[in-house]
């Protein structure tokens, strides 16, 4: 696995997003019931504020997922 997409937001609106610290992984597909995200979020259209739901991890923490 590569980590050179670390912290790296430029994503397209279909890109999976991997936590760095967790590996929990935000699927735009399925978007984020703890955080009431509803399903075809891309993740740049998240909140600010929004963070892993498994660990609490900020946004610049997560990595694009090889396609």
């Amino acid at each position: 696995m590569s980590f050179e997409n670390f912290g790296h937001t430029e994503t397209s609106d279909d890109d999976c997003m991997e936590c760095g610290v967790c590996w929990s992984v935000y699927d735009p597909v399925e978007g984020d019931p703890v955080w009431q995200i509803p399903p075809g979020t891309p993740f740049s259209a998240l909140p600010e504020d929004w963070r892993c739901p498994n660990c609490d991890a900020p946004r610049p923490r997560f990595m694009r997922l090889g396609k």
